[in-house]
């Protein structure tokens, strides 16, 4: 299991990959459209995560036909998951290998959706794990001009880091991610919530059920 070139740097997507945080989305997400008699499902979800917030919540009103507005919907989720975020667990396996390649003197890097204001809501609690990342772009930064599926964020990134798009491997449980890193001419890994099917990753270059399946030395550092 290794990558097809050698890479200088990593990327990593937040949600679902560093930090199980996914679960707070799917559950307050839930008892909103359950409000309106809706179901909220990963027939839909799958085509939520990984996109910017009001783009994300359009999808879902327009989907269920849902009697409110992106903007109160995001409004009314974001109550909740303020008071969820701060309590965030890192994904299994994530800090000890992050902090692997960090020993290794590997560049690592945060590229999110999220907002700033959501990703230290996030991070709260694991301040001195996130302080190894050389670079955090979130969703809201100016330099993001389109979000995922863009390679917009990526690209900053890599900026960032000083290392050139190809010369990354970004790490991505999304489809929009794994093809905005496609696009931004990166390798991805990806890390697939169980409940997904697994044909959206066929562009993947590695596919893996959790950080323990991989190693440094997989990726050639």
């Amino acid at each position: 299991m290794k990558l097809r070139r050698p890479v200088a740097c990593a990327i990593f997507d937040l949600d679902g990959v560093l930090l199980d945080t996914e679960h707070f989305y799917t559950e307050v997400t839930q008892q909103i459209c359950r409000d309106y008699g809706k179901t909220f499902d990963w027939s839909i979800k799958r085509n939520m995560i990984g996109r910017p917030s009001l783009e994300s919540a359009q999808y879902l009103v327009d989907a269920l036909s849902l009697p409110i507005s992106p903007q109160e919907y995001l409004r009314r989720r974001t109550e909740r998951l303020e008071e969820l975020f701060p309590t965030a667990a890192e994904q299994a396996g994530a800090e000890a290998f992050t902090r692997a390649l960090a020993g290794a003197a590997v560049p690592l890097a945060v590229a999110t959706s999220s907002e700033r204001e959501l990703f230290e809501l996030k991070t709260r609690k694991h301040r001195a794990w996130f302080s190894i990342f050389a670079a955090v772009v979130v969703g809201d930064d100016p330099r993001v001009e389109s979000g995922k599926p863009a390679p917009d964020i990526f690209l900053v990134a890599a900026a960032s880091l000083g290392i050139q798009p190809e010369r990354c491997v970004v790490f991505e449980d999304a489809p929009v991610g794994l093809d905005a890193a496609k696009a931004a001419g990166m390798q991805v890994v990806a890390l697939p919530d169980p409940a997904m099917e697994r044909a959206p990753y066929a562009r993947a270059d590695l596919v893996i059920d959790r950080f323990a399946d991989l190693t440094p030395a997989d990726l050639g550092f």
